[in-house]
């Protein structure tokens, strides 16, 4: 059993776990790194130290300093654990979307948590990007880490996770499959197989299937530290300078659905608990794992553990209620759903002009009080809209008298965010929003939209006492 002489010489060395029940009928060995296993819970905590490290070496970060990050999560974490550790103070900037895990774990080691929420391009001054970039110039000894830029975090992988790999497979891997998010592991770990194999290990990028990285449109996703988000109102697609497209052989896109069902399975048929960005790669290497052979070996990155998200992805609740799969998310026999009351809603892009939107409206034979949806433009769109994309809802009668499209929204109702899942009960479903419309959510993207007049009308509704 190895000792340490502090928690940070504990980062690193995770070990590789074979699949066998959830690799079942595949012919190449597959392995997975749970890089929980680091100390902070995630494999962030490698480039985390790196990043802290060579800021100290470079006199950007002093004694009594503060550690600055914006993050979904687990490298302010990592930054967290070293600032604790080390005596530095740690303010980090994230959104109250994150996993209510992540967030006590980050205030657990006495980081300060910054919530900003404004839906904005990244260089916009509400940004999280430029509210912390803002505090770190403004702040005396601060010291920014901008793990998407930093050249530190893809070479904490390229020193440690990559070498590891190759050792503990004695060579044999033939196959890297990681998620790509600030691009960092798969670059710096994907760089050295492929130089020490001589080339010969492939490394495959899995990606949320509307990732830009991929080819997606951009738009969001349900799950977490994977993928690249691009907000519909920004001026540029900027790219990290931490990811290497060179060394990513191919992408696998997987859709949020699927990921889920990945890490719900090898909970139950290996005993791991991996989280969501985990299921993204677990997805894309098991399908890759059907096209290969005895002779090759597959090695997966699973990036944090899922009991960081046991209120998300492993709550059958939280699943119902955004319109995933779970054992819950069906009525009892006979019970109305939203879905039975739902219908399907075209929409027309915020920057349209009005009078196109109608005159392509009426053309569709939509009448003049239908509800239509108001979405924010996004080319190439790969899915139905996300709740995010959706700025509001019109008809074409109020459409007639508006000057722009934008001018003619009116909001969703603003308990649940105007948002029900298709196979919630209506009859509780009318209670549990407050708004004229609201988005019916079917695996998160928006299937159509349901009317409070409509389940309120709903014979079960008015037997429940609730008609009124």
């Amino acid at each position: 059993m190895a000792s340490y002489e502090s928690v940070l010489d504990s980062i690193g060395a995770t070990p590789l776990l074979r699949l066998t029940r959830a690799a079942q009928g595949l012919r190449p060995r597959v392995y997975v790194k749970p890089e929980w296993q680091n100390p902070g819970g995630s494999v962030k905590d490698r480039a985390a130290l790196a990043m802290l490290r060579r800021a100290e070496a470079e006199g950007a970060l002093r004694p009594g300093g503060t550690v600055v990050e914006v993050t979904s999560g687990n490298t302010g974490i990592g930054l967290a654990l070293a600032a604790a550790h080390l005596g530095y103070r740690a303010v980090i900037f994230t959104s109250s979307t994150i996993a209510r895990e992540k967030r006590a774990q980050l205030t657990a080691y006495g980081a300060e948590l910054r919530l900003v929420d404004a839906f904005v391009p990244k260089d916009h001054p509400d940004s999280v990007h430029a509210q912390g970039q803002r505090f770190a110039e403004e702040t005396p000894g601060a010291w920014l880490a901008h793990q998407y830029d930093n050249p530190a975090n893809p070479a904490a992988h390229y020193a440690t996770t990559g070498p590891e790999i190759w050792a503990d497979t004695d060579g044999a891997v033939t196959h890297f499959v990681a998620t790509v998010g600030t691009g960092g592991t798969i670059s710096g770990t994907g760089r050295y197989l492929k130089e020490v194999s001589g080339g010969r290990v492939r490394v495959t990028g899995a990606d949320p299937l509307t990732s830009a990285y991929s080819g997606g449109d951009g738009s969001q996703k349900y799950i977490e530290g994977a993928g690249h988000f691009v907000h519909p109102e920004a001026a540029r697609d900027l790219w990290p300078r931490s990811l290497d497209t060179g060394v990513i052989d191919d992408y696998a896109p997987v859709d949020d659905q699927s990921a889920i069902d990945a890490i719900r399975r090898l909970a139950r048929t290996e005993g791991i608990l991996a989280g969501g960005s985990s299921g993204v790669a677990l997805a894309a290497a098991l399908r890759l794992a059907e096209h290969l052979t005895e002779e090759d070996t597959v090695v997966v990155l699973l990036p944090d553990s899922g009991r960081a998200y046991l209120s998300t992805y492993f709550d059958d609740d939280w699943l119902a209620a955004n319109g995933f799969t779970a054992p819950t998310a069906e009525g009892g026999p006979g019970e109305p759903t939203v879905g039975a009351h739902a219908t399907a809603t075209p929409d027309v892009e915020a920057d349209e002009s009005a009078a196109d939107a109608v005159r392509r409206l009426t053309a569709a034979g939509v009448a003049d009080d239908d509800v239509v949806l108001v979405v924010h433009r996004r080319a190439g769109r790969v899915l139905a809209p996300h709740p995010s994309d959706v700025i509001g809802w019109t008809t074409p009668a109020r459409l007639r008298g508006a000057a722009t499209v934008a001018g003619a929204a009116r909001r969703l109702g603003p308990r649940l965010g105007g948002r029900l899942a298709l196979t919630a009960p209506a009859v509780t479903a009318w209670a549990a929003t407050d708004g004229e419309v609201a988005l019916v959510l079917d695996r998160g993207r928006v299937a159509g939209t349901v009317t409070r007049r409509r389940l309120r009308r709903d014979p079960a509704h008015r037997t429940a006492g609730h008609a009124g």
